[in-house]
């Protein structure tokens, strides 16, 4: 392998992990976060025909959300809330001879956060979520892939549990070129019914999402990047009653600038922030991202 080669793998391995998911599920109150919101940019820029090798990934993001949209996409100063959420994630990737030219990844996620809203502050292990990958590409500058991931339905506590399965599909591609880049997402959410004992029995809302990044490659360490994120969230249905839930559906619309730091062959670190442009029956987006990155 030339040099040249070798050293845009290394620079590949890093970058990439496929990114977990911080489920958002339709409720009377609100919708969580952005369905992969957390992704930064390069993370499909994905090698093929690759030996064996593993990643570990740290995400973490706060929202400081004093205000939030009603039903009709005003924004009101009441609503908020303050959460703060990480993902630890471990990934394997491999290729198969008998697959050539085909990606794979398999990985496992651990979800984890805190809110503080109302008076009152919850913390606490989420769901557990876990999925494969697969991805081509298509010439020498791009990737396209599928990806779809179970989350479980309980965390460590009630506050943290959506109470039933559900499972987060998306279509995963990127291009590049040799000083930008542009990958991202477009997918579903689909969940099974939620039932809690002594409550009425919930169909939960369709979530359509998509992730867009756009990078410029200022110098090899460095890379400044701007981040679009799109959320549809259809209604709850209330089996027991019959009926939609009010207020039960919402959109967002979040863009915001971010930077990420190629510390070396095998450590990353990315960081971001966010705001809404536009949204429905949602808290406001005042975030920030951070996500670690070690390859072996």
């Amino acid at each position: 392998m030339h040099l040249i080669e070798k050293a845009g793998r290394l620079r590949t391995l890093l970058r990439f992990a496929v990114p977990g998911v911080l489920l958002v599920y339709a409720s009377s109150a609100h919708a969580a976060d952005i369905t992969l919101g957390i992704i930064g940019p390069h993370e499909y820029d994905l090698p093929v025909d690759f030996k064996p090798f593993n990643v570990l990934v740290q995400y973490g993001d706060g929202n400081a959300a004093g205000n939030s949209y009603n039903s009709t996409g005003q924004r009101q100063a009441r609503g908020g809330s303050h959460t703060w959420a990480g993902m630890t994630k471990y990934v394997h990737f491999r290729s198969f001879e008998a697959i050539p030219h085909v990606g794979f990844a398999f990985e496992l996620i651990q979800s984890e956060s805190y809110t503080l809203a109302n008076g009152t502050d919850y913390g606490g292990l989420g769901p557990t979520i876990v999925g494969p990958a697969a991805w081509f590409k298509p010439n020498a500058h791009s990737t396209l892939g599928i990806q779809t991931f179970m989350q479980t339905p309980v965390g460590t506590r009630d506050a943290t549990s959506p109470n039933y399965w559900s499972n987060i599909s998306s279509i995963i591609f990127d291009y590049e070129w040799k000083h930008f880049s542009f990958d991202g997402d477009i997918g579903t959410v689909t969940g099974s019914t939620k039932h809690v004992k002594n409550q009425h029995s919930y169909a939960p809302g369709v979530v359509f999402y998509s992730n867009l990044r756009f990078s410029w490659k200022a110098t090899s360490r460095i890379e400044p990047f701007l981040a679009f994120d799109w959320q549809n969230v259809n209604g709850t249905y209330d089996n027991t009653a019959r009926q939609y839930m009010d207020n039960s559906s919402s959109r967002e619309v979040a863009m915001g600038p971010g930077l990420m730091f190629t510390l070396s062959k095998s450590v990353s670190v990315t960081a971001r922030y966010s705001h809404s442009l536009e949204g429905r029956n949602t808290p406001e987006t005042n975030a920030y991202y951070m996500k670690f990155v070690y390859a072996w």
